[in-house]
C-alpha cells in the first residue's frame, strides 16, 4: 500500500510564484532614427554668483539682509566689530594731522629756523655795509689791512651762517614732507582696514544663502552670504572623464529639474571648465538656458542630456537588452557578443552580430 504525502498548499503556491517570476521578454532589433546623448547630473547656479566674505575678525554687530532679499551694489550688508582696526585708524588720523601741521610755515621747528634766517640776513646785510665802509677807509689808509680783513671775514661768516640756516630749513621741511607722506599712507591703509569692518555687496543680486547670524564671531575669509543674479541661472553639469572629449561648445542640452521631471528645458553648452575636480572626479560644463525658466531656486538638482548627434534608419535594440561586455542573449543560441555604435537614452545601435530577424531575450 502506497503512502500519499500531502504537500501544504502554501508551498505549492510559492513554487508556482517562483516559476511565474522567471518569465522572459522577447524582442527583435528594429530600424529607427535615434539621437546620441551624454547624460550628466548637475545643479542650478545663479550667474555672477559670489561669496560675500568677512575681511576682518570680530563679532557681527549688524546684518542688514535676509535670504531672498535683492541687494544693490555698494550696499552695506554687514558690520563687524573690530576695535583694533578702529583704534589704529584713529591713531593714524591723529598722527597725520600732526604731520600736516609740521609742514606748515608756522610749525615751531620751521618757524624757529625761519626767524634765525631773517636775523642772519640782517646780520649779513649789516656786515656787507660795514665791509664797504672799511674798504673805503682802507683805500684812504685810515684803517689797517688787518682791520679791513677782519670785517671781511665777519661778512663771510655771516654769509656762511645764512646758507647753513637755509640748508637746515630745507632739510627740516623735506623731513616734515616725508613724514606727512608716510602718515598719509598709513592713514589710508588703516582706513582700508577699518573699512573692511563694513561688508558691502560687490554687484547687484539676490541673497540665495545666509550663512551667519547676528552675534556670530567670524574670521577673515568666512562666507557670510552667497549672492547671485536671480534672473539668470545656468545648469552646472558634472561630466564623466570618459565623455568630456565629446562635449563641444554650442551642443544642445535637454534639462530636467528633479522638482519636475515631466518638464524639459532647452539649453546649450556655453563653457567647458578647464580644470578637473579631483574631489568629485569629474569635469564641469556650463549650460545656458535657451528658453525662459519658470523655476529659479539656486542649488536645485537636475539632470541633463547633452545631444551629440543623430543617426537615421539604424538597427537598434533597447538598451536594457545589452548586457555587460556587449553581450546579448539570443533565443535558442545563448549569449553572444555584438558590436555596438551609437547610444541614446533608451537605444543602442547594433553594427554587427544581429539582424532584424534575430529574437533576443531579456530575463
Amino acid at each position: 500500500m502506497k503512502t500519499l504525502i500531502k504537500i501544504p498548499a502554501f508551498i505549492v503556491a510559492f513554487s508556482l510564484l517562483i516559476s511565474c517570476g522567471k518569465k522572459s521578454t522577447e524582442t527583435k532589433p528594429i530600424r529607427k532614427d535615434i539621437t546620441e546623448t551624454v547624460f550628466a547630473s548637475g545643479v542650478l547656479v545663479p550667474d555672477n554668483q559670489y561669496n560675500m566674505t568677512a575681511q576682518s575678525d570680530g563679532y557681527l554687530i549688524k546684518l542688514n539682509f535676509d535670504e531672498g532679499d535683492t541687494v544693490k551694489a555698494g550696499t552695506i550688508l554687514a558690520v563687524i566689530e573690530n576695535k583694533p582696526n578702529d583704534y589704529n585708524s584713529q591713531s593714524a588720523n591723529a598722527l597725520l594731522s600732526i604731520a600736516g601741521n609740521n609742514t606748515s610755515p608756522n610749525a615751531p621747528a620751521l618757524k624757529q629756523v625761519a626767524d634765525n634766517i631773517e636775523l642772519a640776513k640782517l646780520k649779513l646785510k649789516q656786515d656787507e655795509v660795514q665791509e664797504e665802509r672799511y674798504k673805503k677807509l682802507y683805500d684812504e689808509k685810515s684803517v689797517s689791512k688787518l682791520e679791513y680783513e677782519n670785517i671781511s671775514l665777519a661778512k663771510e661768516n655771516s654769509k656762511a651762517n645764512l646758507a647753513s640756516l637755509q640748508d637746515n630749513y630745507n632739510l627740516l621741511k623735506q623731513q616734515a614732507d616725508q613724514q606727512l607722506i608716510i602718515q598719509q599712507s598709513q592713514s589710508n591703509v588703516n582706513g582700508v582696514l577699518q573699512g573692511n569692518n563694513e561688508i558691502k555687496a560687490v554687484v547687484r543680486g539676490k541673497v540665495f544663502k545666509k550663512l551667519k547670524q547676528l552675534g556670530d564671531y567670524v574670521r577673515r575669509g568666512d562666507v557670510i552670504a552667497v549672492i547671485g543674479d536671480e534672473n539668470n541661472l545656468y545648469a552646472k553639469l558634472s561630466i564623466d572623464e570618459t565623455n568630456i572629449s565629446r562635449i563641444k561648445l554650442g551642443q544642445k542640452v535637454i534639462i530636467q529639474l528633479n522638482t519636475d521631471k515631466n518638464k524639459n528645458y532647452d539649453g546649450a553648452v556655453s563653457e567647458i571648465y578647464p580644470a578637473f575636480d579631483e574631489q568629485a572626479q569629474s569635469f564641469y560644463c556650463k549650460v545656458k538656458f535657451t528658453n525662459k525658466m519658470d523655476f529659479n531656486i539656486s542649488g536645485t538638482q537636475l539632470q541633463g542630456n547633452i545631444v551629440l548627434g543623430t543617426k537615421n534608419n539604424i538597427l537598434v535594440i533597447p538598451k536594457e537588452y545589452l548586457g555587460y561586455g556587449n553581450k546579448v542573449n539570443i533565443k535558442g543560441a545563448g549569449k553572444t557578443t555584438v558590436e555596438t555604435g551609437f547610444f541614446s537614452n533608451d537605444w543602442v545601435e547594433i553594427i554587427k552580430g544581429l539582424d532584424e530577424n534575430t529574437v533576443i531575450i531579456l530575463e
